[in-house]
């Protein structure tokens, strides 16, 4: 099947023209006026509108076996969702169990996600060491295109990375050409302030962002970027909630440090008065970690993602439904953690960027798409309109209005943190491999049709870096 897409607008995060797009097998063939094409070619009239690479949320977590439960949103709902909201590439995370060996993890995770309707690929979580992680790390990066690496620095007495596990961890990336990312959030703080307002009385979800105050996430932050400092090794920050892990993140890049942020369509829009109304599920449907943040954070995030230090946005998109979430009603602290977002995070996006005049076109396809494909290696395959780049392309209507609510969204969720929002901006039409996906607000998906796609280490960077370290060490120092 072919496809030709006339008159729209072009947009790559660093240009724009008007010009016509001719899709076959599966990749851009050709970009220009007049195209010669097939005459039986598909034609998708974008007069008006903009061509732009498909989204990629480099943080979704489907079927996540979780705080007792298992996220709502399987990989073929959650990648249709995604095709909705115009994503087309997901990256998601294998979680192995503590003890658990990282290949028997991911080859769960491969099982769960032959059922995408998208293309994705995996970080892989590091939540305990030993000589066979070590190993493992090396057969995922070599053998099955892992280049990414996850480690917890959260959920005590579960998941959470102890110091000593992140320095083997991050050194073996440095060694492999991997990128370390962290979820920054002192574990040991947040199981005290839990136990304290616990005994305290404080059992529901306002309870929640008090456990978790932007201390505990500027302190991780910071110390996680000197783990990385003190061995050479870039790092990237997930879902960055507050001014300090944003002051840390600017202290290191200011310093010539390779430190990349990542922030969340939800941290940019929502507060913590979420976590107070008087209805207990609404309360408990936002709990997520880190939480939301009180006023004045949010625009610190906005200037941060307009300024480079943050590059990247995603959604941490993992669903619990309301007898999920039940499950912590006498306790905060076992309310299932994660909100949802994948069908969503453009269009908010779009309206609170672009529309407000935070971002220009090409920065919304940068911060959407573009970055992430370069960041985890994946660029020029995703993240560009170009010739020989996959055809993952979401024509977007900017004039188009789009109400958001559980009622309609695609996500197999029964709340949706954005409810009742009203959005200019939004995707007309999704092609994945080539094909039309979702068209006239409808979706046109086949199970399975989703490819993993392997990352390669990326060596030229970590060599970089290795010389600059070699060069900047004090004398008689060796790194």
């Amino acid at each position: 099947m072919s496809v030709l897409i006339k008159g729209g607008k072009v947009v790559n995060a660093d240009q724009s023209i008007f010009a016509d797009v001719y899709c076959e097998g599966g990749l851009i063939k050709a970009i220009g006026q007049d195209l010669d094409v097939p005459s039986d070619a598909e034609v998708i009239d974008a007069s008006g509108k903009l061509v732009m690479p498909g989204g990629i949320d480099p943080h979704t977590h489907m079927q996540l076996p979780f705080m007792g439960t298992v996220a709502s949103e399987d990989f073929y709902s959650g990648t249709a969702a995604g095709l909705a909201g115009g994503t087309t590439m997901i990256i998601d995370f294998v979680i192995p169990n503590p003890q658990q060996p990282l290949m028997e993890a991911y080859q769960t995770w491969k099982d769960w996600a032959a059922r995408s309707v998208c293309d994705y690929s995996f970080h892989v979580a590091i939540t305990w060491w030993d000589d066979s992680v070590y190993q493992d790390m090396g057969t995922l990066v070599n053998q099955e295109g892992v280049n990414s690496f996850k480690h917890f620095m959260a959920y005590k007495n579960a998941i959470m990375a102890e110091d000593e596990t992140l320095v083997n961890s991050f050194n073996r990336c440095l060694e492999l050409g991997a990128m370390p990312t962290v979820h920054a959030e002192n574990g040991e703080l947040v199981d005290h302030l839990q136990k304290k307002l616990l005994k305290a009385g404080l059992t529901g979800p306002e309870a929640h962002p008090l456990s978790r105050p932007t201390e505990v996430e500027g302190e991780a932050a910071n110390r996680a970027i000197r783990i990385a400092q003190s061995l050479g090794v870039p790092l990237y920050l997930v879902h960055v909630s507050c001014k300090e892990a944003v002051d840390e993140i600017a202290r290191a890049r200011h310093e010539g440090q390779r430190v990349y942020g990542e922030c969340l369509a939800g941290h940019l829009e929502l507060d913590d008065s979420v976590y107070r109304q008087s209805n207990w599920a609404s309360a408990a449907a936002h709990v997520m970690s880190p939480p939301f943040r009180p006023k004045g954070h949010q625009e610190v995030l906005w200037k941060a993602l307009q300024g480079g230090t943050l590059q990247t946005t995603a959604t941490d998109h993992c669903c619990f439904c309301a007898d999920q979430k039940a499950n912590g009603k006498d306790d905060f602290t076992k309310i299932p953690n994660g909100t949802a977002g994948v069908e969503d995070r453009m269009m908010v996006l779009w309206d609170s960027g672009v529309n407000k005049g935070r971002l220009s076109e090409s920065e919304f396809v940068a911060v959407t798409s573009t970055n992430s494909a370069k960041i985890f290696n994946l660029y020029p395959q995703k993240g560009c309109i170009a010739v020989g780049s996959d055809a993952d392309i979401v024509i977007w209507d900017p004039t188009k209005t789009h109400t958001l609510s559980a009622k309609t969204h695609h996500q197999k969720i029964d709340f949706n943190i954005f409810e009742g929002r009203t959005v200019q901006g939004a995707p007309h039409i999704t092609i994945s491999q080539g094909n039309v996906v979702f068209k006239n607000g409808q979706l046109n998906v086949v199970e399975g049709a989703g490819r993993y796609i392997k990352r390669p280490a990326f060596p030229s960077i970590f060599e970089a870096v290795q010389k600059y370290n070699q060069s900047h060490a004090p004398v008689g120092i060796e790194r």
